[in-house]
């Protein structure tokens, strides 16, 4: 059997809720504004997903368009990995409910719990996975569904999330393009910046908690800020040393769109001008884990990388986690 060290993106899909909630309408909710929202944040509206849309749901309908477009059936998939802070329960795992919905019962099937920077750490394991020979067929998916665990009293928090799903189908490659290089990192000291206190062994539910508002994402954010720009900066210029390049290789640069102040930071700081970064924020918000996965297809989507680019994936989320991907399109 021929072995294959470069890992390719043979198919993408990307799936987001029907309804959209703007600043305007967060206005009527809480004491805020769209000025005060978009001057901070970047984000102009966020989509919802329905009371009853789960994440393995909007998982699966972004799944099967990534099956599609890499020329496969459902049965072909030997691997499926959902990275997802809001998992529809503890368990069975996400990743095992997409399997279940969308018929690909040959697949073993896992969740990965790296917050915003889940999608990067499981490029990282199927890399691995095919790099070894263990599996060809895989299929990579972050999805949320953050307004679940969203506390709309809390203004500083509320106006920043959304849900969506992007899937990428991971094949062996045996030309020069593909992923280039993968860098990791996190930092579990600074766990305290961005949690949900309860809900876990630590902490059960209990009335309390429930009171307390206890099960929602609480975030230190000017002290994340820094932590953000510096890890997201010094993980993509890591990668790109990797394999022999420098930020002046970068055609597009797609970040984790937590805020765009922080994007804007991270391009200055690798000396890049506002063409060769993605940014898909003010339509979609924060999605975690979703976030680099949609930007990335939705980018490849409208030509704004083609084939020879050279794209970079920068993320940083809580855990601390953070990690960057080289990609020659």
């Amino acid at each position: 059997m021929k072995i294959s060290k470069i890992m390719k993106i043979t198919g993408i899909g990307n799936y987001f809720p029907k309804k959209i909630l703007t600043n305007n309408d967060l206005e009527k909710m809480i004491d805020t504004s769209d000025e005060w929202i978009t001057t901070r944040t970047g984000i102009k509206q966020r989509r919802i997903a329905a009371e009853d849309e789960s994440t393995s749901a909007m998982a699966a309908k972004a799944a099967r368009k990534a099956i599609k477009g890499a020329g496969l059936k459902p049965s072909d998939i030997e691997l499926i990995m959902v990275a997802t802070i809001t998992p529809d329960m503890n368990f069975p795992s996400t990743a095992c409910l997409v399997q279940a919905e969308i018929k690909a019962f040959n697949a073993a099937s896992l969740d990965i719990g790296a917050a915003c920077s889940g999608y990067v750490y499981g490029l990282s394991i199927a890399r691995a996975y095919i790099a070894s020979g263990v599996y060809k067929n895989i299929l990579l998916i972050g999805a949320e569904k953050l307004t679940s665990i969203t506390d709309w009293t809390d203004r500083n928090t509320c106006v920043l999330f959304g849900d969506g799903a992007g899937a990428c189908v991971l094949q062996p490659g045996y030309t020069n393009s593909g992923i280039q290089s993968i860098l990791l990192g996190s930092d579990g000291r600074k766990g305290g910046l961005l949690y949900i206190p309860a809900g876990g062994s630590k902490m059960p539910s209990n009335q309390q908690t429930v009171n307390e508002h206890l099960h929602f994402i609480k975030m230190k954010g000017s002290e994340l800020f820094k932590v953000a720009v510096t890890k997201m900066t010094e993980a993509a210029v890591g990668a790109l040393e990797m394999c022999g390049m420098t930020p002046d290789d970068i055609d597009m640069l797609v970040p984790h769109q937590a805020n765009i102040r922080i994007i804007r930071a991270v391009g200055k700081k690798l000396k890049l001008s506002d063409e060769r970064v993605y940014t898909n924020i003010e339509h979609y918000g924060n999605m975690s884990s979703a976030s680099i996965a949609t930007a990335l297809n939705e980018a490849v989507i409208k030509g704004r990388i083609r084939k020879g680019n050279i794209a970079v994936l920068t993320a940083f989320g809580g855990g601390l986690t953070w990690g960057a991907c080289v990609i020659k399109w």
